[in-house]
């Protein structure tokens, strides 16, 4: 025979598991003090704490592939030394907080793409909205759409 509490106890159980998913999504707020590259900023937040920031839901061109520098000099100009709103979505497999990162309530990641400065990176996106502004980008031969033809090369074949 059970407890006369173990309904309570299951119903306590799934309210609080509901309660923790809900919870996973998370905001971190700071102040960009690094630029790694063209999507990894570093913030030092309310404690102090120095956190590494992937963008999700884009790629931009790394330090040796054409564009690569003025992706990461786009982004600096966007987020260095202001304070910023991460609206977290996990960790990468290098323990990097993996996040939409706002300034002023404006997207920095949607904004590195309409000014060519990123590919949205289908892999890990599905976030349409970034995609028409891809779109766009090209058709208007911004940033790395500028690029010749041949090194037009996304960074996820290019690594």
């Amino acid at each position: 025979m059970r407890p006369p509490f173990s309904r309570q106890v299951i119903g306590l159980l799934i309210a609080l598991s509901f309660f923790s998913v809900a919870q996973a999504e998370e905001y971190l707020f700071g102040r960009v003090i690094g630029i790694s590259d063209g999507d990894t900023i570093t913030i030092l937040d309310q404690s102090q704490r120095q956190i590494k920031i992937r963008l999700s839901d884009i790629d931009t061109p790394e330090s040796g592939q054409p564009y690569g520098t003025r992706a990461k000099k786009a982004l600096s100009r966007m987020v260095f030394s202001k304070n910023v709103t991460i609206d977290a979505a996990g960790k990468d497999r290098y323990g990097r907080v993996i996040g939409r990162v706002y300034v002023d309530g404006n997207d920095v990641n949607a904004e590195m793409v309409r000014i060519g400065a990123a590919w949205v990176y289908r892999k890990y996106s599905n976030d349409n909205r970034l995609l028409v502004l891809e779109k766009k980008a090209r058709e208007a031969g911004v940033g790395i759409w500028r690029l010749p033809e041949a090194q037009k090369i996304p960074p996820w074949e290019w690594r």
